[in-house]
């Protein structure tokens, strides 16, 4: 297995992608600044760009989509980190529905660019499937029928028959099939979005840590290593690899860890284990997930923890937890593994809107930010350039402390929680079948 973790399997699928985008070394000036060159500040600055708004400078501290973006799972289906049974209770159910609806449009709106803008991205029309790691059925009804009378979305019933026909496994039970669901390379993704926004007018910088945000005049003057941008307006959307630019926004959120890692090319051997083109995730709270890649490999990922691990640490977690799950690939040769930091907030859903004059914010995707960035794109982009409100729904989603350092070692335990009472669960189930 390759030991740099900068090496992840989806960087090196980069072969012939271009040089990248040169730093910021000089004095300029912009409409609109915004910092950040992941999902949420791709998706913003090219909003921004299709609005008409010409005059945008988008700093990246390193490569575009180096953090969670170029790093995930690759799954793009609606919803929020925050589960819908909760959003409901928070909001009622115009205000959930809508919120919701705006992951689901980003969805279709993903699928427009890349074929809009032939983005090359290893896109698989799959769908996904949630699996059931338990016995009790009843979770997969339960929220089955509430996304159907809630949110007017439609997962199907797949029983363990058809379960069995698409993963060669005994671990799951039934499961739960999102057909208008897909899956990608997100950092061939993040990089044709990069592409398409240079082409609209957007002016990328590579390698220009912002180091400085400070009020100038009626607008802002951000500092960089060895430029500067004056702009009126600004939109932090640096996620979870802060920039310490504003404190009460870094405090929002905690950086927690999550761990992938990919097969050799398994060729034959692929479909001893998976027989389907969906993303598959299970029931748990420390859930694994995994897709096949268009290349037979297997990628697979779960865990979540405040650190960050090496890339052999990753390995031997993750490939016992595939062991569990497809035994008959024991043996299996894993190339490559690495780690990534997304934003948590507290209350688990996104931080989107405007925290003072001219400064806007989107953080805190956590797990489940393909669409959800996407959205908040489209979102702050209209706000900025048409004064569209639509981001005052996630007021109730505020910039609300994460409690460090304390809320590290709470959301430690509390996952550890979580998978806790996840074995307790198997293990009472398994006892009860014999």
């Amino acid at each position: 297995m390759r030991q740099n973790d900068a090496s992840t399997y989806y960087h090196e699928g980069l072969t012939g992608d271009g040089a990248g985008w040169p730093a910021l070394e000089t004095r300029t000036a912009a409409r609109v600044c915004v910092i950040g060159a992941g999902f949420a500040g791709l998706n913003t600055a090219l909003g921004l760009a299709e609005r008409g708004i010409d005059d945008v400078v988008l700093l990246e501290a390193r490569q575009v989509g180096f953090g969670a973006s170029g790093r995930n799972g690759g799954f793009v289906f609606g919803g929020y980190s925050r589960g819908e049974a909760e959003l409901l209770r928070d909001l009622g159910r115009r205000r959930a529905r809508e919120l919701y609806a705006g992951t689901v449009a980003a969805v279709g709106l993903i699928r427009e660019r890349i074929r809009t803008h032939a983005i090359d991205c290893d896109a698989v029309d799959g769908g996904v499937i949630w699996a059931n790691w338990f016995r009790d059925r009843d979770v997969l009804r339960a929220r089955q029928r509430l996304l159907a009378d809630a949110y007017g979305i439609h997962w199907q019933w797949l029983d363990r028959e058809r379960m069995r026909e698409r993963l060669r496994t005994e671990r799951y039970g039934e499961g739960l099939f999102e057909p208008d669901a897909f899956h990608f390379h997100p950092l061939k993704y993040a990089r044709g979005l990069a592409r398409v926004a240079s082409r609209r007018g957007v002016r990328l910088h590579e390698r220009s840590p912002a180091i400085a945000l400070t009020r100038s005049g009626a607008g802002w003057r951000i500092a960089t290593e060895r430029g500067e941008v004056e702009a009126e307006t600004v939109v932090l959307a640096c996620g979870g690899y802060l920039a310490g630019l504003l404190g009460r926004v870094d405090a929002g959120v905690l950086p927690i860890a999550t761990y992938v890692m990919t097969t050799e090319p398994l060729g034959d051997r692929l479909h001893e284990a998976v027989r389907t083109r969906a993303a598959v995730y299970d029931t748990r709270f420390a859930f694994d997930y995994y897709r096949a890649l268009p290349d037979t490999r297997l990628l697979w990922g779960g865990r979540i923890s405040i650190r960050e691990r090496p890339p052999s640490a990753v390995e031997r977690l993750l490939y016992r937890d595939l062991m569990r799950v497809f035994p008959q690939l024991e043996g299996v040769r894993i190339e490559h593994a690495w780690s990534g930091l997304m934003s948590y907030a507290r209350h688990q859903m996104p931080q989107i809107g405007r925290i003072d004059d001219g400064l806007w914010l989107a953080q805190a995707f956590g797990g489940h930010g393909v669409a959800p960035t996407t959205h908040a794109g489209e979102v702050l982009a209209a706000a900025i350039a048409e004064g569209d409100e639509r981001w005052t729904g996630f007021a109730d989603y505020g910039l609300v402390s994460a409690m460090k350092p304390a809320g590290f070692a709470a959301a430690q335990l509390g996952y550890w929680w979580a998978e806790a009472r996840d074995a307790w669960k198997d293990w009472m189930e398994k006892r009860a079948g014999g």
